[in-house]
């Protein structure tokens, strides 16, 4: 049972990744507007570099599928602090449902913290080169 949705873990990731990814790229291609948006909160515009460098190597990290339970765990993190900085405005439908979308995507990065990875990842490929070693040196 544990391997039969394991075709379907490296497509939930890449959607995944491909939020980090987007977010990172508009840090990057909209840094006066991201940088005001922060200041608005009460966090420093000079953060804007490393959370889009952190937002990059997040998202190709998760879309290869290495370290994913670490990772996860970090992620998990980022979308709750990220949540709870820059969404609480519950009177503004766009705060709240970014609010629960970030709530959502830990939820399911404590999924995957909770289970590793199933299949179609770099973890999966070097965790079965490792038994396949294992099994040769008998």
């Amino acid at each position: 049972m544990r391997t039969s949705f394991a075709w379907f873990e490296a497509p939930v990731r890449l959607l995944m990744a491909l939020l980090f990814l987007v977010s990172a790229t508009t840090k990057v291609a909209e840094t006066a507007g991201i940088q005001a948006y922060m200041h608005a909160y009460g966090v420093p515009k000079i953060l804007i570099w490393p959370a889009a460098a952190w937002e990059y190597a997040a998202g190709a990290l998760l879309a290869i599928g290495f370290h994913l339970r670490r990772l996860s765990i970090l992620l998990a993190a980022w979308c709750v602090l990220t949540a709870v900085i820059f969404h609480t405005k519950f009177s503004d439908l766009n705060q709240m449902m970014n609010f629960f979308k970030n709530m959502t995507m830990a939820g399911g990065f404590l999924l995957f913290a909770w289970n590793g990875s199933r299949g179609g990842s770099l973890d999966g490929l070097l965790a079965a080169r490792r038994r396949t070693a294992g099994r040769g040196a008998r």
